[in-house]
Formats: C-alpha cells, sequence, structure tokens
C-alpha cells in the first residue's frame, strides 16, 4: 500500500503524491509565493507532516526519495529494501512460522500486507472521522458552520456535511468528505 500526502496552499490543493512529489511541488510553491500558507497532510490520516525543505531540490529529492542505503543496511535483502530487526514470540509463533513456505521472515511479511490490505480496503469509520476531523479542524477553523459540520461528521450524516460545508473552499470540502467518506 502506497501512502499518498496531499499539500495545500493557501486553501487549495497544490499537489497530491508521494512524500517526495509533495515536498518539491511544497518548496517551488515557496519560492514562487514566501507569503503563502502550506499544509501537507498524510491522506489517511489527516496528520499533518513538518517537511524540511532546507538546501537544493536535489537534496530534497535525496532526504524523501526512495534512495538505495544497502551499504549501510548491513544484513538481509537491502534491495527490496529488508530492515532486520529483533522480533519476540512464543515457542508456538516460531515452530508455526518455520512450517510455513519461505520460512519465518517470508511468513511475517505476508502476514502484514494481508492485514494491511484488509485495513485499507474495510478502513475503520471511527478512524475515518478522525482523520476528517483533525483535517476540517487545521483547514476549515475558519469557516462558516464547522461546529454544526463536525456535528454532522460524528453522527455519520453525510447529507448534513455537505449541507453544511457547501459554502466551504471546494477542495476543502471536498478533502473533508473523501477523509470522512471514502470518496
Amino acid at each position: 500500500m502506497t501512502t499518498n500526502y496531499t499539500t495545500f496552499q493557501n486553501g487549495r490543493i497544490l499537489r497530491t503524491g508521494s512524500i517526495a512529489d509533495v515536498a518539491l511541488a511544497t518548496r517551488a510553491g515557496m519560492d514562487v509565493d514566501e507569503t503563502a500558507e502550506f499544509l501537507t497532510f498524510d491522506d489517511i490520516s489527516a496528520r499533518v507532516l513538518d517537511l524540511n525543505l532546507q538546501g537544493t531540490e536535489a537534496d530534497i529529492a535525496a532526504r524523501y526519495g526512495e534512495q538505495d542505503t544497502s551499504e549501510t543496511r548491513g544484513r538481509g535483502r537491502p534491495k527490496l529494501g529488508v530492515v532486520p530487526r529483533e522480533v519476540t514470540l512464543l515457542p508456538r509463533h516460531w515452530e508455526w512460522l518455520a512450517s510455513q513456505r519461505g520460512g519465518a521472515s517470508v511468513a511475517l511479511r505476508r502476514l502484514v500486507d494481508e492485514a494491511r490490505k484488509a485495513q485499507s480496503d474495510n478502513p475503520n469509520p471511527k478512524e475515518r472521522q478522525e482523520a476528517a476531523y483533525r483535517f476540517m479542524m487545521a483547514m476549515a477553523g475558519n469557516q462558516t458552520h464547522l461546529e454544526e459540520a463536525l456535528r454532522a461528521l460524528f453522527a455519520n450524516d453525510r447529507q448534513g456535511l455537505e449541507t453544511l460545508t457547501h459554502d466551504w473552499p471546494q477542495d476543502i470540502r471536498a478533502f473533508a468528505l473523501r477523509l470522512a467518506f471514502g470518496d
């Protein structure tokens, strides 16, 4: 599952994409308009990211882009991005993992991938509401009917939320509705 991010510039979507994409777009936007306000959100949790935009575009791309750090990783399969860490399990868990095709590491990676896919296919409604709430508080604090819109959000009242946010800036409204209802 690839995580996307969205950067807003003065209440409008500037860029959606990988962390490197949004960091470079934000830096370019700042170079054009130093007075603009930029906020970058994780598209799933709506947590605000604090991007380090110091240095050149190459520095930013290297900081947030896909890098080959195989020389610093040591054991594992560095070209695949495998990072060795310690896992503590009961003996019965180790026995089961050892009996799986490909061994313990392959079985653990497969289990984690299946769990992540299941979670992304069926997001928890409470998590959606919390993400939409975080976003609305950050981006719509001065918008009309915010308090009523939040009540509609937590009542899972899509029609009410759509009605109450009708006058909000289009990008803010659309992003909030997508977070809340998966549009």
